[in-house]
């Protein structure tokens, strides 16, 4: 017999809409909503919702107390995440139907190679700790980059001071790209939930261009210009 205390409560409650609370939106077609503790006490799990067109990105992250699941509803996404024991770059092409596994502290990211695409990103906790690769990128002072890794200190400034705030669905806001000359929209992203302890302030809305034709990465005139190895390269087995 299950004794955890909420399953007793005269008020208890098994079930929760997942398209309602909202953790991260950028417009109509690029947001994340959640199921958690929050949302639902009795669950032992938790979830990302998450809506996306190609070309964006959820962005570097890990997680220090949880393990994650990518199940693609709709669409098609590449993950991609970093094996600390073999020191190597593991990226996933995967599709509906299809799960991709996201270890606990192991740094990752997720692509999105179509528009319309849907997919859940499940934990086996009921909320999930979070670091933010732009907080990383951010936050680290440029002298002990250069300190670190002998990079010069003036040009990390430059090319880390585009990110003003956590990214969760990147580019990064103001991204300008080689031959766009339009500015970001004006049009402004839906506020967060305001109890979630995720939910971060929101900002204008980025152009997602910029990529490159085979949706892999930032073009050249991008700051972070990275594509995916394709020797690392892993596409996931078709039924």
């Amino acid at each position: 017999m299950n004794k955890d205390p909420i399953l007793k409560s005269p008020n208890l409650n098994l079930s929760a809409d997942s398209n309602k609370t909202i953790n991260y939106k950028r417009d109509a077609n690029n947001y994340i909503t959640q199921v958690f503790e929050e949302q639902l006490p009795a669950i032992k799990t938790g979830f990302f919702n998450v809506h996306m067109n190609k070309g964006f990105i959820v962005q570097p992250h890990w997680h220090t107390n949880v393990n994650e699941l990518v199940f693609v509803i709709s669409g098609e996404v590449v993950t991609s995440v970093f094996d600390p024991y073999t020191q190597k770059l593991k990226s996933y092409r995967i599709k509906p139907g299809q799960v991709s596994m996201l270890p606990l502290g192991w740094f990752h990211w997720i692509v999105a190679m179509k528009d319309d695409t849907h997919f859940l990103t499940i934990f086996d906790e009921a909320t999930p700790d979070i670091v933010y690769g732009s907080d990383f990128l951010r936050f680290t002072p440029k002298e002990i980059m250069s300190l670190a890794y002998c990079v010069d200190e003036e040009k990390y400034a430059a090319a880390v001071a585009p990110i003003q705030e956590s990214i969760i669905l990147g580019p990064p806001l103001g991204c300008k790209k080689r031959n766009d000359s339009t500015e970001p929209s004006s049009e402004t992203r839906t506020p967060p939930h305001p109890s979630h302890p995720y939910s971060l302030p929101q900002s204008p809305i980025p152009s997602p261009q910029g990529y490159s034709s085979d949706g892999y990465g930032w073009n050249q005139a991008h700051p972070f210009n990275y594509y995916y190895p394709q020797e690392n390269y892993r596409p996931h087995k078709t039924y």
